[in-house]
């Protein structure tokens, strides 16, 4: 039950690193409507990602 404490702080966390890591890269390049879609898409994508490997780690786990 540990693990899964550490492991949402871990994803919260790089989700927002990520979020702000596209911000520094563009943010006053483009416009701030496109920079906010740009972010919540760089996000979004990440978070399905991070589900994604949630999902097969608890079917393996199943397995077993």
């Amino acid at each position: 039950m540990k693990e899964l404490l550490i492991y949402s702080i871990s994803a919260c966390a790089s989700l927002f690193i990520l979020g702000y890591v596209v911000h520094i890269f563009i943010g006053g390049l483009v416009e701030p409507l496109t920079e906010s879609i740009a972010i919540g898409a760089a996000v979004s994508t990440s978070a399905s990602v991070m589900a994604w490997m949630v999902r097969d780690v608890l079917k393996t786990r199943k397995k077993r």
